[in-house]
């Protein structure tokens, strides 16, 4: 009669090897927003914002003091500068920023 020898299931299949990584492994991370929000901080971003928001303050002004009727001057001049203003600051911002 021969003998039968056992084996036992984990001598059979040996766990794999782990390999012990000092570093970890460097990725690509890839940002969804294109763009810094402190690229905004553009001086003349700023100084267009700046003059605009100006006129605002001084046409509130005086509209408080009363003289509506140039309130309605600047308010004309306003419908136009203000969307020449924002266009033009935005194209500028596209222009100047590298991709």
């Amino acid at each position: 009669m021969r003998r039968t020898k056992g084996f036992t299931f984990r001598k059979i299949f040996l766990p794999p090897h782990k390999l012990s990584l000092t570093r970890p492994r460097p990725f690509k991370a890839y940002s969804f927003v294109p763009f810094s929000p402190f690229a905004m901080l553009d001086p003349t971003i700023l100084t267009l914002g700046g003059i605009v928001l100006g006129i605002a303050l001084i046409e509130r002004i005086l509209e408080r003091w009363g003289v509506i009727d140039l309130v309605n001057q600047f308010a004309k001049v306003m419908h136009f500068i203000l969307p020449v203003t924002f266009y033009s600051a935005l194209i500028y911002f596209f222009a100047t920023f590298m991709f």
